[in-house]
């Protein structure tokens, strides 16, 4: 199967709040990949998502994301854009006034769904796919932080998105509720979606092996041949 390119960006600078945070970054990614992106705090991994999504501005270069040119994209538009784009947070993020149905109802009726039939469906589908078919009825509180990040994973699967970005999704659970899932994520990415993980955590790529970018004094870096050389060599200062 022909893997279509979702993200091209050519000589892009990356900013937040006017200060330059990546510079001349090029990047493709297709479909079906799974990519690692690692970095130390600050290094520009959570702006690089969020350019993907139109949140951080692309001040420069050529920026391109799923039929979509970042330069000139209307405001309008962004919605269409990130209905395309599935987001895990590491803080969860759910509303913590509703149950776990009622999250991910709100989210589909915010994104135009109106059929209520529809929208149930659409909801155990996404709940069983992340093993969490006995849990709608659940209240956020009510659930454990691999739980919580189970439903987060089930809300960006509701629009059958094209790509998944997940910014350090492990960065508050356990090693073994992370390694599921990281485990959960990598099955998504079989089935059809793209998947970039922002993370710390280098023995995934062990795991789970997929593409290595390293984001490092303020550039994005390709790390090629990550199973003959040892992580720890190849992606130098990560955890420093």
């Amino acid at each position: 199967m022909e893997k279509k390119l979702l993200i091209k960006y050519v000589d892009v600078d990356i900013c937040q709040q006017e200060l330059l945070v990546l510079s001349n970054v090029q990047l493709e990614v297709h479909s079906r990949e799974f990519v690692y992106l690692l970095g130390k705090v600050g290094s520009g991994k959570s702006s690089l998502l969020k350019s993907i999504y139109h949140e951080v501005p692309v001040k420069s270069g050529m920026a391109g994301v799923l039929n979509y040119d970042l330069h000139i994209i209307k405001s309008n538009e962004v919605p269409f854009l990130r209905r395309k784009i599935g987001i895990v947070f590491q803080d969860f993020q759910l509303l913590t006034d509703r149950t776990v149905n009622d999250n991910l109802d709100f989210v589909l009726r915010a994104t135009g769904w109106k059929d209520q039939l529809s929208i149930d469906d659409q909801i155990a589908s996404v709940l069983s796919q992340v093993g969490m078919s006995n849990k709608g009825y659940k209240m956020p509180h009510q659930l454990s932080g691999g739980e919580q990040q189970r439903i987060v994973i089930a809300r960006a699967l509701l629009n059958s998105p094209e790509m998944i970005l997940a910014d350090e999704p492990t960065g508050n659970l356990d090693p073994i509720t992370g390694q599921e899932l990281v485990e959960l994520l990598y099955n998504i990415r079989q089935s059809g979606t793209t998947v970039i993980m922002a993370t710390h955590n280098l023995s995934w790529i062990d795991k789970f092996p997929g593409r290595v970018i390293r984001c490092e004094n303020e550039k994005l870096y390709e790390v090629s041949n990550v199973k003959e050389t040892k992580i720890s060599q190849a992606i130098q200062n990560i955890e420093e």
